[in-house]
């Protein structure tokens, strides 16, 4: 069996006599399902291909076609692969104030779905990464986008978030989301982005 692209899931199905099947189910959270090919082991040549998510075939010797089952025909176990997986990580953006670690307002409301958003999460995992805009020294910019960093991590763990599952990271003025010349503030580039797993 060869595989490509994102497929998900090989699922063995067992009946009242012994019969194996490959399941090829929906990409990971909207993501396309990928793709599998099912190959005869003397020739190496494709013996089926599913392309498509939901598509079946048998894994037994001889001809193999695929074909596409209804949702409804998909076993519960099958489907609970694909439903039971966590929800992507979200980023969030905050922007701060001219060499400070004080938030603009329209970051308010950012930080107050981060919040929800954490907490709503079994098994959180938050990264949280300052920068700096190119106005100061880059010594100062280091420091002042792990303090951007880490205040944003105290308010997490202030809030109930545990201590180890978060870390804070300042990238200093590298990793521009809008490329200045040396020198120059820019709000853009004043931030910290918190991705939430």
């Amino acid at each position: 069996m060869r595989t490509v692209g994102g497929l998900l899931l090989a699922a063995i199905a067992l009946g009242g006599c012994a019969r194996s099947t490959v399941l090829l189910l929906p990409g990971e959270n909207g993501a396309p399902a990928g793709s599998v090919a099912v190959l005869d082991e003397t020739s190496g040549n494709d013996r089926a291909v599913l392309a498509d998510a939901n598509e079946q075939a048998s894994l037994a010797p001889g001809a193999a076609k695929a074909r596409r089952l209804k949702e409804a025909a998909i076993a519960r176990r099958d489907r609970r692969l694909v439903e039971d997986l966590p929800p992507p990580p979200r980023t969030f953006i905050l922007n701060f104030m001219t060499d400070s670690t004080r938030l603009t307002a329209e970051s308010e409301p950012v930080l107050k779905e981060l919040f929800g958003e954490v907490r709503r999460r079994d098994g959180v995992d938050v990264v949280v990464i300052g920068h700096a805009d190119r106005a100061g020294t880059e010594a100062f910019n280091d420091t002042l986008s792990l303090q951007r960093a880490n205040d944003i991590r105290d308010q997490l763990i202030a809030r109930g978030l545990d201590p180890a599952s978060t870390r804070a990271v300042g990238r200093g003025e590298r990793d521009m989301l809008v490329e200045t010349a040396d020198g120059v503030a820019s709000r853009a580039n004043r931030r910290v982005e918190v991705v939430v797993r």
